[in-house]
């Protein structure tokens, strides 16, 4: 039996999702196929993959998509691991790098700024990782994922876009979903959203896996990342997209 490509993201924040995807039973059902989250959008977008935990930005690109169970990469509030790094203060901030890994962090940004902070710096799309070494001086940056954890330590300014967004519209945010171009048949659909629960009952265990020394990830999963694809997180996703430009 043609096995199911699932397009997955090797950021911590995923791994409680992935705990159960590689165990018996899908484990034997699903092949896993990891990148960064704009590539696996590229990636579902041609064909590549079948599922993928892409950015909630490329839904608008997908005519009829389907989102996949009832999981998700999202937050109630601060998310910790998406934010915008500066040395100085918003207001002073001249040019900004975009994170090339990015696409929903990027345009909530964009929205961010424009509409809230009220300010309209240089944007810059950054190509590679050398980026980071520009946010100096009134050069800010945007940074997500596990490398996110590492510029916390180094900038003076953190903008948390989970915690902005909040503030503006009282909604969760979710940066990714689970996504398909086409509806998948129900009993996968049921034996994924097992596999995506049970990896949010080991999280201890996951902890003592993935030994990081630049955050708690204990706090990281339990307090700033939220999993569950409820109604309201579904309703922050269509209002995200209805009002985030350029999409």
């Amino acid at each position: 039996m043609k096995k199911i490509k699932v397009g997955i993201v090797n950021y911590l924040n995923t791994k409680p999702l992935l705990y159960g995807l590689q165990r018996p039973p899908i484990s034997e059902q699903i092949e896993l196929v990891g990148s960064y989250p704009a590539k696996i959008a590229d990636m579902l977008l041609n064909d590549e993959v079948d599922v993928g935990l892409v950015p909630v930005t490329v839904l608008k690109k997908i005519p009829g998509f389907h989102i996949v169970g009832d999981y998700c990469i999202g937050t109630e509030g601060e998310i910790a691991s998406v934010a915008l790094f500066s040395e100085v203060p918003l207001h002073e901030i001249k040019k900004v790098y975009l994170d090339y890994q990015s696409r929903t962090s990027v345009e909530l940004l964009k929205f961010l700024m424009r509409e809230y902070w009220g300010i309209n710096p240089e944007m810059v799309h950054a190509e590679n990782e050398s980026y980071r070494d520009e946010i100096t001086g009134t050069t800010a940056g945007l940074v997500i994922g596990d490398r996110a954890f590492e510029q916390r330590k180094i900038s003076t300014f953190i903008y948390d876009l989970g915690s902005e967004w909040k503030k503006i519209t009282g909604l969760p945010f979710v940066f990714a979903v689970w996504a398909s171009k086409k509806k998948m048949p129900e009993e996968f659909i049921e034996i994924f959203n097992a596999a995506n629960a049970s990896g949010l009952q080991h999280i201890d265990e996951i902890v003592s896996e993935n030994p990081f020394d630049s955050y708690d990830l204990k706090k990281y999963y339990n307090l700033h990342l939220s999993y569950r694809l409820d109604d309201i997180k579904r309703r922050s996703i269509a209002y995200f997209l209805e009002i985030a430009p350029n999409l």
